[in-house]
């Protein structure tokens, strides 16, 4: 996948690095595109095939009728060594009659033309590994114009009259429109001009160090303004960001922990060489400005710390301690999936007394039948569950 890295993942699986091809995504989880495998009774099975067979006992009781017997959400380490494609995802609403409107149309499911990969949205949060920077929602428009003003002054003067004339939603819509739709003749004379100028001042500004990085990366792509249109963030190892339905994002580069609903609908809105819609793209964005909150992990007793995220598909929390941990899971619990960062932890099923190791780069998945069991170990977890 374009943009991935050949060491961040190779490295935390304990791989080769540098890998042969660039890797950008490791998934954990049952999504139908790309299931993972799972160890059981000593071969090597497909977690969504599990589930299906024994949905009660992998998920829960009350999950399983939640949410149809499937596992409701996707756990991804994510490595962006170059910049990932500005996208944004639908609404609960807008994913069920996107699906349904390409099943009627007969586009098939892995058409490039595709939009809508399943009926479900898509909230997410990134957990930062390594320094992480990312894109993030309309900045204020007051800001857009005056960073925009800085560099494009004489080839999008009308443009940038209209949007001080109407510094709003409609007015902010109608000018990133225009962007994303200019002829290629002009969009060229336009980005050529900006990148002109921001050379020239890029030296004390990230905005424009950033817009001459995609540049180099893409050269004729309007996406090369997205730092401009958008909050440029810089998470530390530890933050993270949740990122509702509707916001344009993109993450430029960085390790980091990915959870989110169980989806594949993305809506790609620059900086890819993929299928753009245009129409459909406006239909699910945002166009308000957008605060941003930079999540801090909250402790709980237990030496876990948990990541305050408004869904009902995910919960992300890390498990972590100056010295050797010792935890023991929560009375009430769901399916949860653990992925080892880093160090070394035993996995001890109380009931049973049986244990597996996890090390770094290494993930279990522990069903809801579990009724009880200990962590231990000097290590950084982080656990996948679901609000109970």
């Amino acid at each position: 996948m374009h943009g991935g890295s050949y060491t961040a993942i190779a490295d935390l699986l304990g791989n080769q690095a540098p890998s042969i091809k660039p890797q950008a995504e490791l998934w954990m989880g049952a999504h139908p595109k790309a299931p993972s495998l799972v160890k059981y009774n000593g071969n090597w099975l497909s977690l969504l095939d599990l589930i299906k067979q024994y949905p009660v006992d992998i998920l829960g009781k009350d999950i399983a009728a939640k949410f149809g017997n499937k596992l409701p959400y996707l756990f991804k380490v994510l490595a962006a060594s170059k910049p990932l494609s500005i996208q944004a995802h639908p609404s609960l609403k807008q994913a069920k009659e996107g699906f349904e409107r390409e099943n009627r149309l007969g586009i098939p499911l892995d058409s490039p033309d595709r939009n809508y990969k399943d009926e479900n949205h898509k909230p997410e949060c990134i957990c930062a590994l390594t320094p992480f920077v990312a894109l993030y929602g309309f900045r204020k428009i007051s800001e857009i114009i005056s960073l925009m003003e800085k560099i494009c002054r004489k080839v999008l003067d009308k443009e940038l009259n209209n949007l001080k004339r109407q510094p709003n939603s409609e007015g902010l819509k109608s000018f990133f429109h225009l962007l994303i739709t200019m002829n290629n003749r002009r969009k060229k004379q336009i980005i050529e001009h900006a990148i002109t100028n921001a050379q020239k001042i890029a030296e004390d500004n990230l905005v424009f160090k950033w817009m001459i990085n995609l540049y180099k990366e893409y050269s004729d792509d309007m996406g090369i303004f997205a730092p401009i249109l958008l909050n440029l963030i810089s998470l530390k190892p530890g933050q993270a960001l949740f990122l509702p339905s509707g916001e344009l994002h993109a993450y430029l580069d960085g390790l980091g922990i990915e959870l989110m609903a169980n989806s594949d609908n993305v809506l790609r809105g620059g900086l890819t060489k993929k299928h753009i819609d245009v129409p459909e793209l406006f239909k699910v964005l945002n166009f308000e400005e957008k605060e941003v909150n930079i999540l801090i992990s909250q402790k709980n007793k237990n030496c876990e710390k948990f990541y305050n995220v408004p869904t009902k598909e995910f919960a992300l929390s890390v498990i972590s301690d100056e010295k050797n941990i010792s935890y023991t899971s929560p009375e009430k619990r769901s399916v949860e999936i653990i992925l080892c960062a880093d160090g070394k932890a035993s996995v001890t099923d109380i009931s049973i007394n049986e244990n597996i190791t996890l090390t770094r780069g290494t993930s279990v998945i522990i069903p809801s039948s579990v009724k009880k069991y200990k962590i231990e170990g000097k290590t950084t977890l982080y656990k996948a569950s679901i609000p109970v």
